[in-house]
């Protein structure tokens, strides 16, 4: 089942942050620090606030990078996945099933889901796709020519 990819315009440091303020002078260690502590806690891979992050492998061969996510028991159409300016996004929603009875004890993650990557420059964004089979989304990202190994020959002068 393939699963559509949207691209969206704009840089990752852009979008989601607050203003990190790099452009102002650093008055003492402890500005440079808590500024340090924003940027670090505003690019992390910890999902926004409310939501959990899938286990995921991102993978690089000589002519494509692969993110499998684990998301079983979730449907397609629930899952969102779009590219950015050098960013992957797998988001989503994973609703809690109605149940009789009293829950004794709940391991399953619900609610909404965040998974984000940083990818080379060098990817041919138009190409990427992503298909869902047994509960595994992958995500290929085919590279440019630029970003695929090349090896170099060395002559004896």
């Amino acid at each position: 089942m393939t699963l559509p990819v949207h691209h969206r315009p704009g840089r990752l440091l852009d979008r989601p942050f607050p203003a990190l303020r790099w452009d102002e002078p650093v008055a003492d260690f402890d500005e440079l620090f808590e500024r340090m502590n924003r940027f670090l806690q505003a690019v992390g891979t910890a999902p926004a606030a409310g939501s959990w992050s899938p286990l995921a492998d991102l993978q690089e061969t000589d002519d494509v990078y692969i993110v499998e996510a684990e998301l079983p028991g979730i449907k397609r159409e629930d899952i969102d996945v779009e590219v950015g300016d050098r960013e992957l996004s797998i988001t989503g929603e994973c609703e809690e099933r109605g149940r009789e009875g009293v829950l004794r004890r709940s391991t399953r993650r619900t609610g909404r889901f965040e998974y984000r990557a940083l990818l080379p420059a060098d990817v041919k964004a138009e190409e990427i796709t992503a298909t869902l089979a047994d509960g595994v989304l992958t995500v290929t990202v085919p590279k440019a020519q630029a970003a695929k190994p090349h090896h170099v020959e060395i002559t004896q002068a």
